[in-house]
């Protein structure tokens, strides 16, 4: 046995006998072995390429929805804001106002709020909150004093109960409506 491993004849003999079918005196050898090796391969494949199949028209059809939301998005033209008399943060309220959700409408009254607190100090009205400022201020001097109030008070009413105050739309143009009022007086819009 020590002189038949050196020979490289002996092994390529037992290779080829091996590959026929007589491998150390099975029928089936290593030929029938691979061949039913190979069967399980091309099944294994055969279902890898199927659910690769799936998967590259189910990120197909997702690449175009995506591509189809990015052109509605980016087909949105932007115009330039108008470089009219009116103030830029009224038309942001007046848009706040003009949604369709109590969020937004309390957020443009707050806002609102906060441009009339601007106002009136940039007016010379002295106090520290908006209901000192008003109530420093005459009814002669400020001819919609009555106005600032009702909205104010709308304002506070948000504040102190924040989503528990039910806004209903004419409310929010009745309270916006007296800002302008207000705002058109101070020459703001």
């Amino acid at each position: 046995m020590p002189g038949n491993q050196a020979n490289v004849e002996y092994w390529f003999r037992l290779f080829y006998e091996c590959l026929h079918g007589t491998c150390y005196g099975s029928t089936a050898g290593l030929a029938a072995w691979l061949a039913h090796l190979w069967l399980w391969i091309i099944f294994i494949g055969y279902i890898l390429a199927i659910i690769a199949l799936f998967i590259i028209v189910y990120l197909t059809v997702r690449l175009f929805e995506l591509r189809k939301r990015e052109s509605e998005f980016y087909s949105t033209l932007l115009v330039a804001p108008d470089t009219g008399d009116e103030h830029p943060r009224w038309k942001h309220i007046e848009s706040l106002a003009q949604g369709t959700s109590p969020s937004e409408w309390r957020e443009a009254i707050i806002e609102a709020d906060i441009l009339l607190d601007e106002l009136l100090t940039e007016s010379g009205y002295e106090g520290e909150n908006i209901a000192e400022k008003l109530n420093s201020a005459e009814l002669g001097n400020l001819g919609t004093l009555k106005d600032a109030w009702e909205a104010h008070k709308v304002r506070n009413q948000i504040a102190h109960e924040g989503s528990a105050f039910e806004l209903s739309e004419g409310l929010v143009r009745r309270t916006i409506s007296h800002y302008e009022t207000v705002f058109r007086e101070l020459n703001a819009i």
